[in-house]
């Protein structure tokens, strides 16, 4: 809410995984990462990244959403100057 409110253009979402996957990636070795995905997918295939709400306000608003690895060294430099990282929810 609070980015639709400052006009933000994304939301930077740094995880301690490199983005957004079908399932837990600590848990399934097998578990796929989405490179970018819609709002809409993300609702009906019900992953867990963040918020159900958070990501209907998003969609409301289109705030895109970029999920990325904070662990990695530069990520957020590197998010920021626009490098595509992640997982882009849109």
């Amino acid at each position: 809410m609070r980015a639709a409110e400052v006009g933000a253009q994304v939301i930077l979402l740094a995880k301690n995984v490199d983005g957004v996957y079908d399932s837990d990636p600590n848990v399934n070795p097998d578990a796929k990462m989405f490179t970018s995905i819609t709002y809409n997918d993300f609702i009906l295939k019900d992953l867990k990244a963040m918020d159900t709400t958070a990501i209907i306000l998003c969609k409301e608003n289109s705030i895109p959403i970029c999920v990325f690895a904070l662990a990695q060294r530069g990520s957020i430099k590197r998010v920021v100057c626009g490098e595509m990282m992640g997982t882009m929810i849109e």
